[in-house]
């Protein structure tokens, strides 16, 4: 199966790291027609307004979403959350709107207050997952068809819409496939 991942800025290396440990293909998309052919999308962390201005300077906003109302599925990490999220608090930055979220940016500080933390993620097994947080966005909201798979602090930091899936956490950061192996699954039709 071919994963992409949006090259435009973030742990595009890392997540392609993981996705080939998984048995899969990934595939480094700098251009919007690289996008065909792929049974998933992985948008990474960064900085959520820079991927933007990017995003939207390559035409990749109209082809992402063409691409997922055929069916590609989408996993956004940390400044993927942001651009996946129907709505950004306070900000009317460019995004995608694919998920039924509303996304706080920044909600745990500056770069200095990037931790890591054992999560519960019960969709991923009982044994918690080791989630590395680095200037992170937290979900302040979601709507009736959005599953709420793990949360920090009464803060929801992982959720899944149908074919969507975002964390507020880089799962890249560790040698941990589980978050991949899941979302394949979700490519899949598995879970």
């Amino acid at each position: 199966m071919k994963i992409g991942i949006l090259a435009l800025q973030g742990d595009v290396r890392e997540h392609a790291w993981a996705i080939q440990n998984t048995g899969n293909e990934a595939v480094e998309v700098k251009k919007a027609s690289q996008l065909e052919g792929l049974a998933g999308l992985i948008v990474p962390g960064g900085e959520s307004t820079t991927i933007g201005k990017l995003m939207e300077e390559y035409g990749f906003f109209s082809a992402i979403k063409e691409k997922a109302e055929e069916g590609l599925g989408i996993y956004g990490t940390c400044a993927g959350l942001i651009l996946l999220a129907k709505e950004i608090a306070g900000s009317t930055q460019p995004r995608l709107g694919l998920m039924d979220i509303v996304a706080q940016r920044n909600a745990y500080g500056r770069q200095r207050e990037s931790f890591e933390t054992d999560l519960e993620i019960p969709v991923l097994g009982e044994e918690p997952f080791r989630s590395v947080f680095i200037r992170a966005p937290y979900i302040e909201a979601v709507g009736p068809e959005v599953q709420v798979l793990a949360t920090y602090d009464n803060k929801i930091v992982f959720a899944r819409q149908g074919r969507f899936l975002a964390s507020a956490f880089h799962p890249e950061e560790t040698e941990d496939l589980r978050v991949h192996r899941y979302f394949i699954r979700i490519l899949k039709r598995e879970v």
